[in-house]
């Protein structure tokens, strides 16, 4: 499988379902690419996918598919300790890589469960941009029969809340499209903010889209709960301190990164939330606070 036909792939697994997450995507774009390779080696076949995985990231520079790339090998390279025979190996290999799929495809619904039964009856929620976590969740709590109004951010430059919004509509919630600038002034009318993640970190804290931290900022200052919804697979080990830590590969999109010469005149796309300013995370680990995540991040990598 080469460079072509692996974008080719993975572009066309977006396009085929727009609603599944570019990691996900990514990761069956990683299995179908193991299925075809050709290599001699385990070490070799370890490095094809290595540079597979760089490859995508070429296409989509999001944490997601960077991390759910890294745990996807992690997951399915243990086999090389157990088998040394190449064929048999890659057959587990191959195994496990359907298991973890598999295993991630249920990630959405095992977070919506958790996550739906803190919308109370009448509740009026916030959230940021558009999220299919939170848009799952919102689902799952008008199956509950909830009653509940939703603020969605308009979230610049993509105004992609529009599409958040649209979609709210459907499912016969009444939602408001807000200005970025007006998360303050909304905040005193909310009584909960529910927000995606690009990517969770091990501090706790989140990589996600520009805005968040504001959003998070603002609730702290009004006492609202400030909840994150995402899937573990989203876990990457980084640690950032502040904004300047997080790594410029994430900030911008990958056509930016490789046409614009000079980043500090472009506007970052994501932003970093410390977990000082974070209620509890919502994963298909179950609830967690901030401070839990870091061995939860050890369990998976390890």
């Amino acid at each position: 499988m080469n460079r072509e036909e692996l974008v080719e792939y993975f572009r066309a697994q977006m396009r085929e379902d727009p609603d599944m997450a570019s990691a996900v995507a990514a990761i069956r774009t990683l299995l179908e690419f193991l299925k075809r390779d050709k290599s001699n080696t385990i070490l070799g076949l370890r490095e094809s996918l290595t540079s597979a995985t760089d490859c995508l990231m070429g296409v989509d520079s999001s944490v997601a598919v960077s991390s759910g790339g890294e745990l996807f090998l992690r997951f399915i390279s243990l086999t090389s300790l157990e088998h040394q025979d190449l064929s048999r190996c890659k057959k587990v290999m191959e195994e496990r890589g359907e298991l973890f799929l598999e295993k991630i495809s249920m990630s959405r619904k095992k977070v919506a469960k958790l996550c739906h039964t803190f919308i109370k009856d009448g509740a009026k929620i916030l959230t940021h941009s558009y999220s299919r976590v939170v848009l799952k969740v919102l689902e799952k709590a008008v199956a509950e029969k909830k009653r509940f109004s939703v603020y969605v951010t308009e979230s610049q430059p993509d105004a992609a809340g529009q599409q958040m919004a649209e979609a709210l509509r459907k499912l016969n919630v009444p939602v408001t499209v807000v200005l970025d600038a007006a998360v303050g002034y909304v905040l005193e009318k909310v009584d909960l903010v529910i927000v995606g993640a690009e990517g969770v970190v091990e501090s706790g804290g989140i990589i996600n889209k520009i805005g968040t931290y504001q959003m998070a900022l603002c609730s702290k200052a009004h006492n609202k709960p400030f909840y994150v919804v995402a899937e573990s697979f989203k876990f990457v080990r980084l640690y950032p301190l502040n904004q300047q830590d997080v790594p410029d590969k994430f900030k911008y999109k990958a056509d930016t990164l490789q046409t614009v010469p000079n980043l500090s005149e472009e506007h970052s796309m994501i932003d970093y939330t410390p977990p000082s300013l974070i209620t509890l995370l919502f994963t298909d680990l179950g609830v967690l606070t901030p401070s839990a995540i870091s061995d939860e991040l050890i369990k998976l990598y390890l």
